[in-house]
C-alpha cells in the first residue's frame, strides 16, 4: 500500500443495502415487482409516463428516509483524510454518499433527488414528486423527467471515470454484481493499465477472478476495515 496515491472506487447496491435501500432486482428479475422493461427505459417512458413516474416518485420519496451506514461513513472519512487523487464513482441513485461527508463523488447512472428537463437540458434538484408535471425551474416548461440512466442510455461522465482509471494505482470495487456494464467491465481496463484491483463485496461478483484480492463480507464491516488499513499505511 506505501506505493498507492490515486484510487478509484466503484461503489454499487450493496453499499446502501444496509440502509434499507433495495439492490436493483431480485433473482426473478423484477425491480420492486416491476419488470424493468416497463420503468426503467426510454420506450417505458414514452408508453407510460405516468408508470414511470410515480414508480420514480415514489423511490424518490423512500431514499429520503434513509440514512448512511458505517460504508458510507467510511468512504467519506477516506474522502476527507486522503492527500492523493480520489474519485467515489458510485452506480447507485442515492444521495447516501454525500450525505455521509464524501465530496469526490460522480453519479455515473444519475440522481434521484436531480430531475431532466427535456426542454432546456438542465438538470435541477428536485426532492418532491413529478407526477403532477411541475415546470423547470430554469425555462418554465413542464418536461421533467427522472434524472435517471436507464437500460439503452450512456452513462455519464464516461470520459472522466476512464482519465481517473488511467492515472489510478488502486480500483477497488465495493458492493457490486460484476453484472451492469460498462461498470462491470471497469477492473479489466484497470488491470490492462497495470492497476492494484480489489473486490469488496458481500458475496463473489461475477468479475471475482478479474481482482488481484477479493473479500467477501458487509460492506459495513468489510469497508471500514479496509479505510483504517489504508489510512494506517
Amino acid at each position: 500500500m506505501s506505493s498507492i496515491r490515486n484510487i478509484v472506487i466503484l461503489t454499487g447496491a450493496g453499499v446502501s443495502a444496509e440502509s434499507g435501500i433495495d439492490t436493483f432486482r431480485d433473482g426473478g428479475g423484477l425491480w420492486e415487482q416491476h419488470r424493468v422493461e416497463d420503468v426503467a427505459t426510454p420506450e417505458a417512458f414514452a408508453r407510460d409516463p405516468d408508470l414511470v413516474l410515480r414508480f420514480y416518485d415514489m423511490r424518490r420519496e423512500a431514499i429520503q428516509t434513509k440514512q448512511p451506514n458505517a460504508a458510507h461513513r467510511a468512504l467519506a472519512k477516506l474522502d476527507a483524510e486522503w492527500e492523493g487523487d480520489l474519485l467515489i464513482v458510485t452506480q447507485n441513485v442515492d444521495d447516501l454518499h454525500e450525505r455521509a461527508g464524501a465530496k469526490r463523488v460522480l453519479h455515473m447512472h444519475g440522481e434521484h433527488l436531480n430531475a431532466w428537463c427535456m426542454a432546456c437540458d438542465e438538470r435541477p434538484r428536485r426532492t418532491g414528486p413529478l407526477i403532477d408535471r411541475p415546470a423547470c425551474p430554469e425555462c418554465g416548461e413542464a418536461a421533467l423527467r427522472p434524472d435517471i440512466v436507464w437500460f439503452g442510455e450512456m452513462p455519464y461522465r464516461m470520459d472522466e471515470i476512464f482519465a481517473a482509471l488511467e492515472q489510478a494505482d488502486l480500483f477497488v470495487s465495493i458492493g457490486t454484481s460484476g453484472a451492469v456494464y460498462p461498470a462491470a467491465g471497469f477492473v479489466r481496463n484497470a488491470r490492462e493499465l497495470g492497476v492494484e484491483t480489489l473486490e469488496l463485496n458481500l458475496e463473489p461478483s461475477q468479475g471475482t477472478g478479474w481482482f488481484d484480492e477479493a473479500r467477501h463480507g458487509p460492506a459495513s464491516a468489510l469497508v471500514p476495515a479496509w479505510v483504517e488499513e489504508v489510512l494506517s499505511r
